[in-house]
Formats: C-alpha cells, structure tokens, sequence
C-alpha cells in the first residue's frame, strides 16, 4: 500500500514523507487516557479534557473510577478494569460517564491491555461521544448504501487520477469488474472514448477545485461495443474534514435515450423545415424542367449528395406508362444536381437524354412497382443495378457511393417517373426516416411536375397549332420586302392568338394583317385560324379595308363570344399608298427617310366581335424606302410602364439608319421584348419598293 492508502501499480513509487493527517480521529475526536495497575491516570489527551471536562492537572493521578464514574456504576466499572489487566481481553462498548459539571453523557469505550518494557501492566482506554460515533456509523452506512444502489455511476480516483472506487451502476455502464477499475487510470480502462480529455478535465478539478457539472459525452464501452452511448459527467474535489485533497469524485450518468430523442427531435425539425422549404421551391412556374430542377435543388444536399429527377418517356410525351415484369423502362433525365461529386455526375444521365434501364435496374423496379427501392449499405455488385452502364457503375464506385435510395414520383394515381438519390460524402447510410422524407417530397413534387407536364403538352399543342396557321411568305411580294417575327408567351401562360398575314393581290397589291384574339390557349389559336382563313378568303374579294373589318366583325361575333383586334392595311405600289383600317388595335409606326418615326394617326375602332358598329378607311403614302411596323400589344406593353412610354421607346428605335429588315426584327424583340412578358408577340415589318424591283 502507498502512504495515501492505494495499491501500487506496475511502475509505482513508494510515497516518500510524512502522510497527511486523515480527518476521521478528528470528526470523532476519539480520547486517550492510560491507567496504572491500581486505577490511577497517567496519561490524559486533550481529547479526553474536551470529553470528560477535567484538565490534565486535575486528573493525572486521580483514580479514574471515582472522577468518571457514579457510585452506582462504580463497582461494574472496577470489575471490567480487572479482567481486561489480568485476562488481556480488550473490551468494547457504551457506558454512561459522569462529566465535571455534574452531567451524565454516554461514551463509547475501547479497553485493552498494554505492558511496557520493564513488564509494568497498563490498561489504555479509547472513548468517543456515543452520539458523535452513532451519527457517523450513520453517515457511513447511508453513504455505503447509496452509492452501492444508485443509478448513478460513481467513482473515486486518487491524486494520481487512478481508480480506488467504483459503484455497481458505474460497472455496469463501463462493462469492467471493479476490480478491473481499481489501480487504473482511465484512458486503461475505456479505450472507446475519448479518455484523455476525462482525465484532462478531472486533472483540471483537481489542481483548481472547480467543479465541472454535465459536461456531455459520447463513445463506446466494453457493456455496449457497438453502440454509442452518451453520458453526462461530473466532477468534484474529495477532500476530507480538515480539508486533505483526497482525490476526484466522477460521477456518470446515462443519458443515451435522451441523447437519441435529441437526435430524434432534430431530424424531425429538419425534415419538417425541409417539408416547408420544398413547399416554398418547388413549383415556382409551370415549366416542367425548371420544376425538376427545384425538386433535385432541394434534396441536395440537405438528403443526398447526388440527386436525379428522371420521368417516363412516355408520360413526358403525355401518354399513360405501365411496365411488365420483363418491360425496359424507356427514362427521361429532367434534372441532376450533385455535392462535391464530380464522377458521380458524371455517370447521371445528362438532362434531356433518353435512356433504356432493363428490368433488372432498380430504377425500373421503383417505376414498376410504384414503392421505394433502398439500399442502405451498397456493394460492388449492386453498383450494376444502379448505374446505367458499366462505365456509369466504375464511375459510382469512384465516387464512394454507399447508400442508395429510388422513390417513385406519383401523381393522380399514376407513376410518372422517380426521385434517384445517392449519397458519397453524407456519413450515415438512408434510414427509414429518409424514406419517409424522400416519400414526402416526391409526392409534393410529383404533383407540381404532373402540373407541369400537362400545362407543357397543353402549351406545345396550342403552339404547334398556332404556328401551323401563321403564314410562310416570301420575303418580297409586289411591290413590299417584308419580314416576319413571332414569339409567344413566356412559360408561366399559355400561348395566345396572335397572327399576321401578308396576302398578295391583283395589280401587284399586298394586304397586310396583324391581329389578336382575347383570350389563350387552344380556343384562342382556333379562332384564330378562323379569323385568318376568313382574311385571306375576304382580301381576295378586293374589299375595301373599312368594309373587309365589318365582316369580320360579324364572323367574330358568332365565334362563341370571341373578340379580337385587327389591323389591316392593303398597299398599292402603283399609287405608292396604304388603305388602313382599324378595329381596336395599336397604330402602325411608319418611317420615312429623312424624317422622325411616326406613330399613325388612325380613327382606333372597336374590336372585332363587339358588332353594330361601322369601320372607317384612312389612307396613308408609302414612298419606296418608306416602312410600315406592324405589332400586337405583347411588344410594347408591360405591367411596369405606362403604354405611351413604351411607343415613344419603339420610336427611338425605329430611327432612318438603312437595315435589313431581318435585322430590325430582331432589334425590337431583342429591345422591347420583357423576360416576364404574358403575352404572345407577332410582329410584321414591311418597306415599299419601286414597281417591278425584285
């Protein structure tokens, strides 16, 4: 044993010097006195004059019986001193004593034998206030019991920091005997955690006398070795009751389960704010890609380090898709965002590909059952079920793919595509809780990018008919070189009716027509084509344009409600003039070399459809190098100006510098065109030529 009372360990020093004193003789304050043979005392401690009340020099001497004993006691006490001096039996136990003011106090005795060299019988009596004794036997067994029974880890390490106590909850939590625990420090005993910083800590209580109070903790012990566990710890200074440093006192607390609700209650709050922000990113327009591409921003890198958003090529094309057991799924690459992983965006199939999985891909899996595909640590050979190709799979692997997760996207009832997402850098492969959350997300989004794909296949088809029934005209027709833009609505509306026309005519003569129908959409490109077919039909009758709009205007009425705008202007090469007539549309811009543009002055009219109400001619000159700007609405207004600064904008650009008109087409979208814009532009420009010029 070393002085401070701890078994030396393999490499120990004995303590050298004196030892400290220990408080215990001190809290009981135990008294000596020695007696001779016949009674007398000859050796009184100071204990025994705080004890019994009598100074030194009033008891030494004296027979102990007759200062410390009643007189009814008396002849008790002379025969118990008797058998311990010739029997050497030590004798222990309670006996009331008599104190110098008079009181009666119970005093706990130790009595024994002594003989000093000369072969001089003494007899030595240790004594103790009963009370002072029974308090402490109860401190000592209430402290025994709790710490043998608390929950609570507990230990005690020396001023080396070793192991000289540990509790029965402390051997259960380190999976080490006490034994094991006793002469050990702690980085010896837990290999698992971080030992060095407990011991750092409960050197830093020691040399400074500061507790440390729930400092928190995480490893592995030998009860659990493949779990983590937390702990939380606490550390104070043992002193005894003179103030000796004793040591360190540690005690452990389990706190694992709140550790993993912690944990619990986090991941839910950010699957719920990822909940929320989807709900927020996904969806923004009605475009099927940019959608895609919100739904792949969101999952990366907050879910994944890789994620792909792929549709059936079929539902692209707006069809219904099942697969067969044995059926290739024919994909659709939409989006794919990646977190630091280069190759394994590299094996994604690019966006706006089209790709052929076999039925043994897990891609297909996903699409053709409609449930999730997971597979939570990844293998080399399940790389060739993930990857499109073999080079795609050496690619995967380069990435440290180890987890893999495929969640249909479900929309209506029908499956349109899969949510593809993998993770390289993320740590932890997809749990449950990932599945759950990946679930969500591809059903919120699903939603948004069936709405997508359906407005998209609705747009395509209204555009594809618009366009169908927009002229092809030659560039040069009697006496006009002309030039034609047109451009319909951004992605977040559907296409409207806007049209033009250039109709040649008799004596060299062109009608010239531009025109828009309230309204979008496939009804509005279908009157549209109407309005159209009914122009080119009048404008062969060689109606004068006044006469041709009313017309119109009664075939617009009977068009289900329909109403458009129309301008239309016939040029005469010949008589170098234009006859316009105006039915609720913007004016014309003409410009004339040598001169400023100017916006027409026309008589406005009403729209075509309202009916009852008669069209007026205006007739305008044309000089060869003379140009006439036809337009509808969408070039000019917007939801920011007010219209007239926009028409004096189309002015300034229409200056007299000679271009060709191609180029001047492009210059006014290019200019006035708004990214934003919610309508369709068409747009016709065309210069008067000299009779007979080609």
């Amino acid at each position: 044993m070393t002085g401070a009372g701890v078994p030396l360990a393999e490499g120990d020093e004995p303590v050298s010097g004196p030892v400290q004193p220990s408080g215990l003789l001190d809290v009981l304050r135990v008294a000596s006195v020695v007696l001779d043979a016949e009674g007398r005392i000859v050796l009184w401690s100071p204990q025994a004059e705080e004890l019994f009340g009598y100074a030194a020099q009033e008891a030494l001497g004296q027979f102990a019986a007759r200062i410390m004993v009643h007189e009814e006691h008396l002849e008790v006490v002379v025969k118990l001193f008797a058998d311990v001096l010739r029997t050497g039996r030590s004798w222990a136990g309670a006996f009331p004593v008599r104190h110098k003011d008079g009181s009666t106090r119970l005093v706990e005795f130790r009595n024994m034998r002594l003989l000093d060299d000369r072969g001089d019988v003494y007899a030595l009596g240790l004594a103790a206030d009963q009370s002072t004794v029974r308090r402490l036997e109860r401190d000592v067994a209430l402290s025994a019991r709790i710490v043998s029974q608390s929950p609570i880890g507990l230990a005690v390490l020396d001023t080396r920091l070793r192991y000289v106590s540990v509790n029965p909850a402390l051997e259960r939590i380190d999976g080490v005997s006490a034994e094991e625990h006793i002469g050990r420090r702690v980085p010896e005993v837990l290999a698992e955690v971080d030992a060095e910083a407990v011991e750092s800590a409960a050197r830093q209580v020691l040399e400074t006398g500061r507790s440390l109070v729930d400092v928190f903790g995480v490893g592995r012990t030998p009860a659990d070795p493949d779990t983590d566990h937390a702990w939380s710890v606490s550390m104070y200074r043992l002193e005894d009751a003179v103030g000796t440093v004793l040591g360190v006192a540690v005690s452990v607390v389990d706190v694992t389960e709140q550790h993993r609700a912690g944990i619990e209650a986090e991941a839910a709050r950010r699957r719920l704010a990822l909940i929320a922000d989807a709900s927020a990113r996904i969806g923004t327009t009605l475009d099927l890609d940019r959608t895609a591409r919100e739904l792949a921003d969101v999952a990366v890198p907050e879910l994944a380090d890789v994620a792909a958003v792929d549709l059936l090529e079929a539902v692209v094309a707006g069809r219904h898709s099942k697969l067969g057991p044995a059926e290739a799924a024919v994909i659709r690459a939409l989006a794919v965002r990646a977190d630091h992983a280069a190759d394994a965006l590299e094996a994604a199939d690019p966006p706006g590909q089209i790709a052929r999985y076999g039925p043994d891909r897990l891609v297909t899996r996903c699409v053709r059952t409609g449930e999730p595909v997971l597979v939570a640590e990844v293998k080399d050979e399940d790389l060739a079920y993930i990857a499109r190709s073999p080079e795609a799979a050496v690619l995967l692997s380069r990435a440290g793919v180890h987890s893999y997760l495929a969640v249909p996207l479900i929309a209506r009832g029908e499956v349109l595509g899969a949510l593809d997402l993998k993770r390289t850098r993320y740590p932890h492969p997809f749990s449950a809780d990932d599945v759950l959350l990946a679930r969500e997300l591809a059903a919120r989004a699903a939603v948004q990018i069936d709405n997508a794909r359906w407005y998209q296949n609705a747009r395509d088809t209204a555009l594809t008919l618009q366009r169908s029934l927009l002229p092809h005209h030659p560039s040069v027709t009697g006496g006009l070189e002309v030039a034609s833009r047109y451009q319909p609505a951004g992605a977040t509306t559907e296409v409207g009716g806007d049209w033009f026309d250039v109709i040649p005519l008799e004596d060299d003569k062109t009608a010239l027509v531009v025109g828009d129908v309230m309204g979008s959409g496939i009804g509005a490109a279908a009157t549209m084509g109407r309005l159209r077919t009914a122009t080119k039909a009048l404008a062969s009758l060689d109606l004068d344009p006044a006469r041709l709009l009313e017309h119109l205007d009664r075939i617009t009425d009977g068009l289900d409600h329909s109403i458009a705008t129309c301008l239309y202007a016939v040029h005469d090469p010949r008589l170098r003039q234009c006859r316009i007539a105006n039915a609720g549309h913007l004016p014309p811009a003409r410009i004339r070399p040598g001169r400023a543009p100017e916006l027409l002055e026309l008589p406005t009219g009403v729209p075509l459809g309202v009916g009852g109400v008669t069209f007026s001619t205006t007739t305008v000159g044309l000089e060869p190098g003379d140009l006439l700007v036809l337009y509808t609405d969408g070039l000019v207004e917007t939801r920011r100006h007010p219209l007239d600064e926009r028409l004096d904008l189309l002015l300034s650009l229409l200056d007299d510098t000679p271009r060709p008109l191609e180029e001047l087409c492009d210059l006014l979208l290019r200019e006035l065109r708004q990214p934003d814009n919610h309508d369709d532009v068409a747009l016709l420009v065309a210069r008067a030529q000299t009779p007979g010029q080609a």
